[in-house]
C-alpha cells in the first residue's frame, strides 16, 4: 500500500487552445490525487489561452513564439520538479482517479513507467483498457503489452522523471508524430513497466487538432514526418534486435485484438465512464 504521495508534474502544452484550457484545468483540479504540479506551457499563443490559464493555480511558462508541441514538452521536462511526470494534451481528459491509480501502481511496483488505459474516440480499435495490474520486466513483454510500435501516444504513460533524465530522453523538435520516437525508446529502456486498471485517458477527435488539419502544406508535412517516424522505428528495431508486435511480428494477434476491440467498444463508449 502506498504510504506517501509523490509529487506529479503534469505538462500541458497549449497553442491557441482557448476553447479547451478551462475544461482541461478543471479536470486537473477535480482529480482525487492532490499532490500535483500543473505546468502549462503556452507555446506562443495569440488567443486568450494564457489569460485563462492564469486563473488557475498552475505554473505558466510562455514561449515568445510558436515552437511546436515537442519544444513545449521539452520545456515541461526541464521545468518539472515532480518524482513522476505526465504529458497531457489540452483538448483531452482523464477520469477522476487517473493520477491516484497511476502513481499508486508505479510507486508500489518501483516501475520506471506506468501505462494507463485509453479511450480513442476516432479509432475504437486503438482503445485499450486493463482489467488487472501487471508488471513487465522483459523488453519483449513491455512491447507486446503496450503495442507501442503501433500506438506511440506518449500521454498513455506516467514516467519516473529521473528515468527520463537518466536517459536524456527528449522530443524531437520540428516534427509531427513525435510521440512514437519518444515512447518506443522509453518502453524499450525501462527496467520495469506496470499496466494500470481503472485508468482512462480520453483521446477526443477534434476537427482543429494538429493531426486533423487538412491544408495541403500540413498534409505534406504529416506524410513526410510519418515516413521519418517509420524509418526510425524500423532502424530502432533492427539496431536492437527486437520485433515490434503488430509491425514485424504478431500481426494476426494484432488483427484479432482490433476485431475484439470493435465488439467491446462499439457505440458511444465515452458515455459509459
Amino acid at each position: 500500500m502506498m504510504t506517501r504521495t509523490p509529487l506529479v508534474s503534469v505538462v500541458i502544452p497549449v497553442y491557441n487552445g482557448e476553447q479547451y484550457v478551462a475544461s482541461c484545468l478543471e479536470n486537473m483540479m477535480s482529480q482525487s490525487y492532490e499532490n500535483m504540479e500543473i505546468i502549462v506551457v503556452d507555446d506562443g499563443s495569440t488567443d486568450h489561452s494564457a489569460e485563462i490559464a492564469r486563473k488557475y493555480p498552475v505554473k505558466l511558462i510562455s514561449h515568445e513564439r510558436n515552437r511546436g508541441l515537442s519544444a513545449a514538452r521539452n520545456t515541461g521536462i526541464d521545468s518539472a520538479q515532480g518524482e513522476y511526470i505526465h504529458f497531457m494534451d489540452v483538448d483531452d481528459g482523464v477520469n477522476r482517479d487517473y493520477y491516484r491509480e497511476m502513481v499508486k501502481a508505479a510507486a508500489e511496483t518501483g516501475a520506471d513507467m506506468a501505462c494507463g488505459g485509453m479511450l480513442n474516440e476516432k479509432y475504437r480499435t486503438k482503445t485499450q483498457l486493463f482489467s488487472e495490474r501487471r508488471v513487465y520486466t522483459s523488453a519483449k513483454d513491455r512491447l507486446k503489452a503496450t503495442y507501442v510500435g503501433k500506438w506511440g501516444y506518449v500521454w498513455r504513460y506516467l514516467f519516473r522523471l529521473d528515468f527520463l533524465r537518466q536517459h536524456a530522453f527528449r522530443f524531437e523538435e520540428g516534427r509531427l508524430i513525435e510521440d512514437m520516437l519518444f515512447s518506443l525508446s522509453a518502453v524499450y529502456c525501462a527496467q520495469k513497466l506496470v499496466v494500470v486498471p481503472n485508468t482512462k485517458y480520453l483521446y477526443y477527435n477534434r476537427e482543429n487538432s494538429i493531426m486533423n488539419k487538412r491544408d495541403e502544406r500540413h498534409r505534406k508535412k504529416r506524410r513526410s514526418d510519418w515516413i521519418h517516424t517509420k524509418t526510425f522505428r524500423d532502424d530502432f528495431s533492427a539496431k536492437n534486435g527486437i520485433k515490434l508486435p503488430g509491425v514485424n511480428t504478431g500481426r494476426i494477434a494484432y488483427i484479432i485484438r482490433k476485431l475484439s476491440a470493435m465488439i467491446c467498444y462499439r457505440g458511444n463508449y465515452f458515455n459509459k465512464l
